[in-house]
């Protein structure tokens, strides 16, 4: 069994780490209601985009716009959002894993390029010498429109000029603190499939034109899914860390008290021994 000394010095380190913990979780709480809230609000805006899209493109031809063109996807642009920091329980390992099988999907006949957002995702392929195109650090302390329109503005150069044939995007969705769902979505290039909604569509007038139109929206649209993405990564990091927070503050409060009582055990035998000692000695003078 432990010593005296080595309990209480034990119970000292977790408690300081506890303390650690849990103010980690209030700073996440508060960051990840704002976060939740940009999230949200970003959300309407990105489908009515997505809808007058594909509105617009299922009016023209595919090769209207070099953004709708369809090639043979040998060359693959993948776009990895992950955190800068860790401690957020399997938010970044999740992404990860979910990257290495899309890789694994495309074959070895397909070539899998990796635009990094984010130092743990970086991290990770740096060690293992993955091609790696772009990457991008401390995104939470750039502004997610400046970030998005760079990051959109050379995947569009990428895929215009032919270096990529399509660019894939992998977030964490945000569902709630509890709950971070990894997301596949297809940026380029532009797909309108032919549907009930896109047989039905609604009529509107364009000023000047559908042409003109899809020459400004089809850039804007794939700025704003980034910058949506963006958004929901944030707060999918901060509802698993204060998640993970959460649940480290609580288990040592448990390792504390097994512990405590261990400690108290212990208090116990030496102060039985000690009694024994004095009990044997009185016996042995008499």
């Amino acid at each position: 069994m432990a010593t005296l000394k080595a309990i209480r010095k034990r119970i000292s380190s977790i408690r300081n780490t506890q303390q650690i913990t849990k103010a980690m979780k209030m700073v996440s709480a508060a960051k990840l209601r704002r976060a939740q809230e940009a999230a949200v609000a970003a959300r309407p805006y990105a489908e009515k985009m997505t809808d007058l899209l594909k509105n617009l493109a299922a009016r023209v031809a595919s090769n209207a716009h070099p953004l709708l063109t369809v090639r043979e996807e040998k060359r693959i642009q993948l776009v990895l959002l992950t955190s800068d920091r860790g401690l957020c329980g399997g938010y970044n390992a999740n992404l990860i894993r979910a990257a290495e099988a899309f890789r694994r999907e495309q074959g070895l006949e397909k070539e899998v390029q990796l635009t990094l957002v984010g130092r743990k995702g970086a991290d990770y392929f740096r060690r293992r010498r993955v091609e790696i195109s772009d990457r991008y650090v401390n995104i939470l302390a750039t502004p997610p429109e400046e970030l998005a329109a760079e990051i959109a503005e050379k995947l569009i150069n990428c895929f215009v000029s032919g270096e990529t044939n399509a660019v894939y995007i992998l977030y964490s969705s945000f569902r709630s603190a509890l709950s971070q769902v990894p997301t596949l979505e297809k940026l380029l290039p532009v797909s309108v499939t032919a549907t009930v909604e896109t047989e039905q569509l609604t009529e509107y007038l364009y000023e000047p034109g559908i042409q003109e139109l899809l020459a400004s929206l089809l850039p804007t649209i794939t700025e704003v899914a980034i910058q949506r993405a963006l958004l929901e990564a944030a707060a999918s990091e901060h509802g698993a860390r204060m998640t993970a927070m959460d649940s480290a503050t609580t288990n040592a409060s448990k390792m504390m008290g097994t512990l405590t009582l261990q400690m108290n055990r212990a208090r116990q035998a030496s102060i039985t021994r000690e009694l024994m000692e004095i009990v044997g000695t009185a016996e042995a003078l008499k």
